[in-house]
């Protein structure tokens, strides 16, 4: 059995399958490529739901495991060399499990790196855009009378949808008939502006045809509709 005693986060969260990849998370955006990613492959983990709301990615433990105090972390029991690895940040999470199984990422170099490109679009671009939306559209930010921030990152995130739209204009998938990371990465985020954000009148996601109906065809994966639920939400 796997021994996992060096990470002081197993103190907070024990391991009761440490011969499993264990996953450290929550279902945001940026947490569920994580339990997609690993819901598609079959790979044996165990989750650990971590209480945002409550600054548990704050606490010793946790900070441990990811010192940028963010969502989601995984250790792997059997990384390189069979030596356990800890690993932070989704997008070399996706990237590094793609990788250990072979799994949701070309073989052929070029379309490999191709992959890799909508990844980083997706961390550098998407998500940030997105996330700055939904935080001046429907939390603290939308008491601001100056509304020129939302306004920015509203046209950032129209243009970024079309972006989407005119990729997926002619193929299933991001990189054309195969699901990848790249799809992975962006159905939390894309499925959160017109659904938990609110924001789909804002960017014109309506008007939309090719993303939406992308969208559709990949929450109709069974393993996309676990893992947008994983880890779940105490009751």
């Amino acid at each position: 059995m796997a021994d996992l005693s060096a990470f002081p986060i197993t103190r907070r969260w024990p391991a009761q399958h440490p011969e499993c990849l264990q996953l450290y998370s929550t279902p945001t955006p940026n947490g569920v490529k994580v339990s997609i990613a690993l819901e598609e492959i079959g790979l044996p983990y165990e989750p650990h739901f971590i209480d945002i709301g409550a600054n548990e990615t704050w606490t010793p433990d946790f900070l441990s495991l990811n010192p940028n105090g963010k969502i989601p972390a995984i250790i792997d029991p059997d990384g390189p060399g069979g030596h356990p690895l800890a690993l932070f940040e989704s997008g070399a999470i996706l990237l590094y499990l793609a990788e250990k199984t072979g799994m949701l990422l070309p073989a052929d170099p070029a379309k490999r790196i191709e992959t890799i490109q909508w990844v980083f679009f997706q961390m550098g671009a998407i998500g940030p855009m997105f996330g700055q939306l939904g935080f001046f559209h429907k939390f603290a930010g939308r008491d601001y009378e100056d509304k020129r921030p939302r306004d920015r990152y509203v046209a950032e995130a129209k243009r970024l949808l079309g972006v989407l739209e005119g990729r997926l204009a002619d193929r299933d998938w991001i990189m054309g008939d195969d699901f990848t990371i790249a799809d992975i990465a962006l159905i939390g985020w894309v499925r959160t502006i017109d659904g938990f954000y609110e924001a789909g009148g804002l960017v014109d996601y309506a008007s939309l045809r090719a993303v939406p109906a992308w969208l559709e065809r990949a929450l109709a994966r069974p393993a996309v509709a676990r893992g947008l639920h994983i880890p779940q939400r105490p009751e």
